[in-house]
């Protein structure tokens, strides 16, 4: 009976950690569609993303404050903290916003974003030393035609792209840092570490604004066709989906959790297609069933 119950809260605890990655995928999928829509009204890139930093951090800070939730840092850990946001959000959105910027493709950005699985398993082998199976790797693998196949009708891979390309694996580099330090700071909730990434990001990210921000009067950001995918990349994006996703870090390892991530492109294909950026073809709803499955082969246990 004892076995029983234990099964129990282990498929309940299971569920919870499933639900807050897939969460968590989803709305960083359309995080490149909204992004995209920021870009296009000529928005200098680091004034909305100081400004999506800033409302994040300071919503993150005032809920986990209020409700008891922000808990108290030992010394020695603020430089991890800080290191953790230098990682995300500093470097991640660096790459991640000028690279969309450059390749001026949501889905083919988060093609490249999707490659951070394959980092990041050789981030938990080799530095957690976390246990990664045969089938695992294959998984892995397998996810790459699929994502190959999502973007085969969103433009040749002109030399225009590259360097947008090497700002996204630059966001690659960032997002794999990010989650090795976040497993060395697991003895705080969610809700503590996501809040100093916020933080700390928005402290980052002022002095860019106020060098780059040139002669952009700032009151166009209330304009609600800008304000609110500011507001779905803060509050959604940034708040939610990050305590979300260290949630699943801590429940699932670093290689796990990232592998996930392989869906953004599945979402992003689908919001771009809402929105009317991109289209959405078969070769892409193949690519998605194969990324799928590809994801669901990472997660199997021996």
């Amino acid at each position: 009976m004892l076995g029983a119950d234990s099964l129990l809260i282990d498929n309940h605890m299971n569920i919870k950690v499933f639900t807050a990655v897939f969460l968590a995928i989803f709305f960083w999928g359309f995080s490149f569609v909204w992004t995209n829509q920021i870009l296009m009204e000529d928005i200098p890139v680091f004034t909305f993303i100081f400004f999506r930093m800033f409302i994040a951090g300071t919503l993150l800070y005032l809920f986990s404050k209020f409700t008891g939730k922000l808990q108290k840092i030992e010394k020695g850990d603020y430089k991890l903290l800080f290191l953790m946001a230098f990682f995300e959000p500093f470097i991640y959105f660096i790459g991640e916003t000028f690279g969309l910027q450059a390749t001026n493709s949501p889905t083919l950005s988060a093609l490249i974003i999707a490659l951070i699985p394959v980092f990041a398993l050789g981030a938990g082998v080799f530095i957690y030393k976390e246990k990664v199976t045969w089938i695992n790797l294959l998984g892995v693998i397998a996810t790459i035609p699929g994502i190959l196949l999502m973007v085969l009708n969103t433009g040749d891979m002109n030399p225009e792209y590259w360097w947008g390309i090497a700002l996204l694996f630059l966001a690659i580099f960032g997002s794999v840092g990010y989650s090795t330090v976040v497993k060395r700071l697991s003895r705080y909730n969610s809700f503590t570490i996501a809040t100093y990434q916020f933080v700390f990001g928005a402290i980052l990210f002022l002095p860019c604004f106020l060098i780059f921000n040139g002669d952009y009067q700032v009151a166009g950001l209330f304009e609600w066709n800008i304000l609110k995918p500011i507001l779905y990349l803060a509050v959604l994006c940034s708040c939610l989906s990050f305590v979300l996703y260290i949630f699943s870090i801590k429940s699932l390892g670093i290689a796990r959790s990232s592998v996930f991530t392989s869906l953004i492109p599945a979402v992003s294909a689908v919001g771009a297609y809402i929105y009317g950026y991109e289209t959405f073809t078969w070769q892409q709803i193949l690519g998605i069933v194969i990324v799928i499955l590809g994801v669901a082969i990472t997660q199997k246990q021996q």
